[in-house]
């Protein structure tokens, strides 16, 4: 992912995501700023054969950086730095544009990130899901967190009703 993809996810953001959930820019921008390797688009390839456009749609965007497991950040939060002792890659956001659903983009995605985030040598994972997306996020092993801290509960209310903790070894 560049910085300039940011407006065309910002588009797919608005497309998979009930206003409540959208982030800003400067919220993504972030999180592209302080780990670019784990940051990630997909490129609607049929875009570019149609339109002969080198600069072809985003299908899918996939945002993760090393992070505290304990520590979720909250939603639409401007990061200014990463932890200094990580313990967990964050997946932060996933989405994809309705056209791209149910083509193996997320899964994509997923593993092209997970590859780099094995390579920073981190040990668990950590999401929040959202908008009913534990059984999706369950295909790629995560399990919903039963005993969560009143600090984290204190998030996730912020995602939204029915927003679920979900973790994973790497």
């Amino acid at each position: 992912m560049q910085p300039g993809d940011l407006p065309n996810v910002l588009t797919v953001q608005a497309l998979a995501y009930a206003d409540l959930m959208l982030e800003s820019e400067a919220t993504l921008a972030s999180r592209l700023a302080l780990s670019p390797k784990t940051c990630w688009v997909a490129v609607d390839a049929s875009d570019a054969e149609t339109t002969g456009r080198t600069d072809a749609g985003i299908a899918g965007y996939l945002f993760t950086h090393p992070w505290r497991l304990a520590a979720p950040p909250p939603l639409d939060t401007v990061l200014d730095t990463l932890p200094d002792a990580p313990d967990c890659w964050y997946v932060h956001d996933m989405a994809l544009a309705p056209r791209t659903r149910g083509a193996g983009v997320a899964g994509q995605l997923y593993a092209a990130a997970l590859s780099a985030a094995q390579s920073l040598g981190l040990r668990a994972s950590a999401l929040v899901a959202v908008q009913q997306s534990q059984g999706f996020w369950a295909r790629f092993g995560y399990r919903v967190a039963a005993d969560v801290s009143p600090q984290i509960a204190a998030k996730l209310a912020g995602y939204g009703d029915g927003a679920v903790f979900m973790t994973r070894e790497l």
